[in-house]
C-alpha cells in the first residue's frame, strides 16, 4: 500500500491540538465559576443596599429625629439575617443630622453603606426617654 498519497494528521499534531483545546476549555470553566461567584456577591450587595435604604426611609419618615451617637440592630431581608449600625451626629452648624448607616449580612459579610442628612429639629440624646405628648 502506498502511504505517500494519504493525507491526515499525525498523532503528535492531534495531541497538541487536544492540549490547546483542553487549556481553552479549562479557562472557560474558570471564567464561568468566577462569573457565578460575582453574580452571587452582587445579589447580596443589592439586598444589603435595600437594607440600608429601608433603614434610611424609616429614619427620614419618623417624626422624631434620631438620637445622636451610635446604635445598631438586626433584621431579616431577602431571607437573610442582617446587622445594621448607624451613627448620627450634627452637621452644617447643627442644622442637620448626618446619619451614616451600614449593614452586613451575618454569614457572608456582604457590606453596604449609606449617608443621609435630615433636618435637626428636636434632638434626642442616646437612651433618653421620649418626650410626653
Amino acid at each position: 500500500m502506498n502511504c505517500s498519497g494519504e493525507r491526515g494528521f499525525t498523532l503528535i499534531e492531534m495531541l497538541v491540538a487536544l492540549s490547546v483545546f483542553s487549556l481553552a476549555a479549562l479557562a472557560l470553566i474558570r471564567l464561568q465559576a468566577f462569573t457565578t461567584n460575582n453574580a452571587a456577591e452582587l445579589e447580596l450587595r443589592v439586598v444589603a443596599q435595600s437594607v440600608v435604604r429601608n433603614r434610611a426611609v424609616e429614619l427620614l419618615t419618623d417624626p422624631r429625629p434620631p438620637s445622636l451617637g451610635d446604635s445598631s440592630g438586626e433584621e431579616q431581608n431577602g431571607g437573610l439575617d442582617w446587622t445594621w449600625t448607624q451613627s448620627a451626629r450634627l452637621a452644617d452648624g447643627g442644622q442637620f443630622v448626618q446619619i451614616d448607616i451600614t449593614a452586613r449580612e451575618k454569614i457572608s459579610g456582604a457590606p453596604a453603606s449609606l449617608t443621609i442628612l435630615r433636618p435637626a429639629g428636636m434632638l434626642l440624646e442616646a437612651n433618653a426617654p421620649l418626650p410626653a405628648n
